[in-house]
């Protein structure tokens, strides 16, 4: 995209003539893309750096018509045609550039998720060695005793077999 300075329009057309464009934009413009492309990957005009690169067409393009009467505005780079060996072989590194990154955090996701159940698992003993430390033999008569007082209230039948020390019961349903 350029534009012609009104007070310059009259010199443009005596010194170049009405064909100006053919004859000094577009040779100024292949030799700037020439010229800047050559400092980039051919994968850079399909990603992120196809800003950098329209930017440095521009630079280059207004240091080159500089004091001729035409200000270039910007520089578009919309169809990029590259040989299609070439263009399958970027689009296959971008896409394993991807997948690459997807693996990654896939994997970080697994880290993580390891770390948690580590954690559970560490509160779990936690929990398991408090109550066995606070399990002692007069605890356990103690809550025999609670089961025996809850088991006599039930109007159920039942048979309770004891060693004197812990309960253990028999029920007749089979389940």
């Amino acid at each position: 995209m350029y534009s012609i300075i009104p007070e310059d329009a009259p010199n443009i057309l005596r010194t170049i003539g009405p064909n100006f464009e053919n004859n000094v934009i577009i040779p100024i413009f292949r030799s700037a893309i020439a010229d800047v492309t050559s400092r980039f990957y051919a994968k850079d005009m399909h990603s992120g750096e196809r800003s950098t690169i329209e930017k440095d067409i521009k630079k280059q393009m207004m240091t080159n018509l500089e004091g001729r009467g035409i200000t270039i505005e910007a520089v578009l780079m919309k169809s990029i045609q590259l040989p299609a060996s070439l263009a399958t072989a970027i689009e296959a590194k971008l896409a394993a550039e991807q997948e690459a990154q997807r693996m990654e955090f896939v994997l970080q996701s697994e880290k993580l998720e390891a770390d948690r159940k580590k954690i559970d698992a560490i509160g779990v003993r936690d929990a398991q060695k408090i109550i066995t430390e606070g399990l002692n033999p007069m605890i356990l008569q103690f809550k025999s005793i609670e089961a025996f007082k809850e088991l006599s209230k039930s109007n159920n039948a039942k048979v309770i077999i004891t060693d004197g020390k812990l309960p253990m019961l028999i029920n007749d349903e089979v389940k």
